[in-house]
């Protein structure tokens, strides 16, 4: 792949920017020219804002190229709505081949969640104990395509709740599944039935081939496949908006006295997710974590 630099004015960055991508470019990137010369001027902007301009007096646009693609019919193409442009001097540059999926994936190792929970991404494989711990389990994570690494706070306040709170051989249902963790840590922690629902076909299938790795049984589907019938914990680690349109079928799919948890929802949302929930069943913050709740309630 190859990269064409741009020298530009401070004035003209950030719309030529805009432009290149609607024209074609993979990514533009906009960089101080000035950078460690005695005329770089970093950017500041108000305590806890954006500075007021997003560029430097001089600056360089790094454009990334598709395979292919000619460097100046792209720049002619994204100049051609602009007035008295000046002259952008530029040069083209190879970008060195390489894994970026593996090279993201390096970034997360295994993650301790609690005391009674490790996860391990696929890629450290090799990590994974020899045998388990009492009262402890490893997970083995693939996220492949869909949501869901294990890393984010709403995941772990799910996963704690399964820790610390699931009623022996219960029925689980997760709603939004994902990458399968909470499925699988359900089953782990002695749920006799499983079911991961989710709208995207790659998330069913990431769950199932999870599922395959940790040697646990989750039935996952489609919504469309879901059957009649009622769960002893139905757990959904979405977001607030899909959560209140949900409340009736997920309320509707908890037997009575059976729990359900949810998460995705931050501090300030709480009240109002709970507020949709209420005709069926009272939910009330759980546990809270760097401003995500994941609220639990019984239904009576």
């Amino acid at each position: 792949m190859r990269e064409l630099v741009l020298l530009c004015p401070g004035g003209l960055a950030e719309s030529l920017s805009d432009a290149l991508l609607e024209a074609g470019a993979l990514s533009v990137s906009v960089e101080d020219a000035d950078l460690d010369t005695e005329a770089e001027q970093p950017l500041f902007g108000e305590p806890g804002s954006e500075p007021n301009t997003q560029a430097w007096t001089r600056n360089h646009l790094v454009v990334l190229l598709a395979e292919g693609t000619d460097p100046e019919q792209l720049l002619a193409a994204a100049l051609q709505d602009f007035e008295s442009v000046p002259e952008l001097p530029r040069h083209l540059r190879d970008v060195p081949d390489a894994d970026w999926v593996r090279l993201t994936q390096s970034q997360f190792g295994p993650i301790a969640v609690g005391e009674r929970i490790l996860i391990i991404p696929s890629w450290h494989a090799d990590q994974m104990p020899a045998s388990p711990e009492p009262n402890r389990i490893a997970i083995q994570l693939d996220p492949g395509l869909a949501f869901g690494t294990g890393s984010h706070p709403t995941t772990h306040l799910c996963l704690e709740w399964l820790a610390d709170c699931l009623p022996e051989n219960s029925t689980v249902l997760d709603y939004g599944c994902g990458s399968g963790i909470l499925a699988i840590a359900a089953s782990m922690f002695g749920a006799t039935r499983v079911v991961g629902v989710d709208i995207d076909e790659q998330a069913v299938q990431s769950t199932r081939d999870n599922a395959l790795a940790n040697h646990v049984k989750v039935d996952s589907m489609l919504p469309d496949g879901l059957r009649d019938g009622l769960f002893d914990v139905v757990v959904a680690n979405i977001l607030s908006n899909p959560l209140k349109v949900l409340a009736p079928m997920l309320a509707g799919r908890v037997r009575p006295g059976g729990q359900l948890i949810l998460s995705g929802v931050l501090e300030r949302q709480a009240q109002e997710v709970a507020a949709a929930y209420a005709p069926w069943l009272p939910m009330s913050v759980w546990q809270a974590r760097d401003g995500w709740v994941c609220l639990a309630g019984s239904k009576p």
